[in-house]
């Protein structure tokens, strides 16, 4: 066993159960990680008699617990910078001949960029929604990559089956045939889907969206992960109003009751985006226990509307945080997704300013719509209960060891003393200067430990000119 202590922590907030559901916060404090597991954490008065393995002097940092992302492209990201003002079905439809030359090779170099920038950015948990699979490509290849890098990752196995010539938006070329979807799917939980305590691989069903799979493939894909032990499902849902459009003519509903008719609300089922929710479909959220990502550098990107988020968390339902892909967001950093996220809740149309007596109506926020912690916990503990586990997302004794650390004497970080938790979104975004995850530094002093940054960008580079010359 090895044991290693991280002492004379400046400040520590470890979004525990604690202080009411507000979590413990410290300053002086330490933290004792055994192997992969959490075994004690407290004021460093408390650790007089300790000895361990490793000791490392946090002095002059914030450490919380990784963050969880929980919607991601990560083939994405070699399609950035493009389609810059355009509605998003005219960007999907622009980027899907391009994303049809993608193999197995382009999947593994940008599978580890995407994973990098996340890891530079306090993720140590992500899911990723591979929705489409030409040529070899393969989700073996990302859980691959994913444990060679160190980052504890829920695979979505995605799948667009419905193509134009069957009422779809992807061409033919992109779709797959639905029997081998589930076929291949069987076969990757069978490989891969571990439900023990510390997990670092998980398998998500995950078709991709109304407008891109029939309901026969949404109803078996449900009925297949129920029959697993902790097989979620995932997918994207009222991301556009095209979407409501398309729902509308092709089933005669909007898509919260077309997921609903399809079996696909519950609470082992999270959606990505989940713009235009109106209050039934938040409160048909709430009562079911369907849970959603707020992706909000991608929602501003693709102008396409503000996430409910207050609401939503309000009524019970589970937030978590998404930096979406990487073509649709153009970058994958958390902690400027929390700043973002933050942020925009608090101009966001609010109906109580709305109906308060000399109310302006329409847009009108408050800076107390959503607060640094708020976001914090949804990137965390929120995170941690859209993928199903009670294990990760905080910093507790039994957790799993999974902790950042930023050093506060940097120039974005002066003048912060008074708060420095709140810097880290505030003054963002940062990057880590230690990562652990499961109990093993994936960075530290801002360095990758698994990884050789210039070759994979060498790498990502002539996949790229490939891709492109296809």
């Amino acid at each position: 066993m090895t044991t290693t202590f991280l002492k004379n922590i400046s400040h520590l907030a470890c979004f525990n159960d604690d202080a009411g559901g507000a979590g413990t916060e410290l300053t002086d404090a330490g933290i004792l990680m055994r192997d992969n597991v959490i075994e004690k954490v407290g004021p460093m008065a408390g650790f007089s008699d300790i000895t361990a393995d490793r000791v490392i002097d946090l002095t002059g940092h914030v450490v919380m617990p990784g963050m969880v992302n929980t919607h991601h492209h990560f083939y994405q990201n070699l399609t950035r910078v493009m389609v810059q003002d355009d509605p998003l079905f005219v960007w999907l439809k622009t980027l899907y001949p391009i994303w049809a030359n993608i193999d197995d090779a382009a999947i593994e170099t940008t599978s580890r960029m995407a994973m990098a920038e996340l890891i530079a950015s306090g993720c140590t948990t992500s899911s990723d929604h591979q929705y489409i699979m030409p040529n070899d490509c393969t989700l073996d290849t990302p859980i691959r990559v994913a444990q060679e890098m160190g980052l504890r990752f829920h695979a979505a196995r995605g799948a667009m089956s419905r193509g134009e010539s069957q009422g779809g938006l992807p061409p033919d070329s992109c779709v797959e045939n639905e029997e081998a979807i589930l076929k291949d799917a069987e076969r990757l939980i069978h490989t891969y889907h571990d439900m023990s305590e510390h997990a670092m691989t998980r398998i998500v069903m995950a078709p991709c969206s109304p407008f891109s799979v029939t309901p026969g493939l949404m109803k078996e894909a449900a009925q297949l992960a129920r029959s697993f032990d902790g097989v979620r499902l995932h997918s994207h849902i009222a991301e556009v109003l095209d979407e409501e459009v398309y729902c509308n003519e092709m089933y005669g509903m909007r898509s919260v009751e077309f997921a609903e008719s399809v079996g696909w609300l519950g609470d082992d089922v999270w959606f990505a985006h989940a713009i235009f929710l109106n209050d039934a479909e938040i409160k048909a959220f709430a009562d079911s226990g369907t849970g959603a990502t707020f992706c909000p550098s991608a929602h501003m990107r693709c102008g396409l509307g503000i996430m409910r988020a207050r609401e939503m968390l309000d009524a019970g339902v589970t937030v978590g945080l998404g930096v979406d892909g990487s073509a649709s967001n153009d970058t994958s950093n958390m902690f400027l997704e929390a700043r973002m996220g933050m942020m925009l809740q608090r101009v966001a149309p609010n109906q109580y300013l709305s109906e308060a007596p000399g109310g302006r109506g329409g847009f009108g926020g408050t800076p107390a719509a959503m607060s640094v912690r708020e976001v914090l916990n949804m990137a965390t503990r929120g995170g941690a209960k859209l993928l199903g586990r009670t294990d990760i997302g905080q910093i507790a004794a039994g957790k799993s060891a999974d902790v950042i650390a930023i050093n506060l004497n940097q120039l974005g970080l002066a003048g912060t003393q008074r708060d420095p938790l709140a810097a880290l979104v505030m003054c963002g975004p940062f990057e880590v200067d230690y990562s652990f995850i499961n109990g093993v530094p994936v960075i530290e002093k801002k360095q990758f430990t698994r990884l050789d940054v210039e070759k994979a960008l060498d790498d990502h580079a002539r996949n790229l000119e490939r891709i492109y010359d296809a």
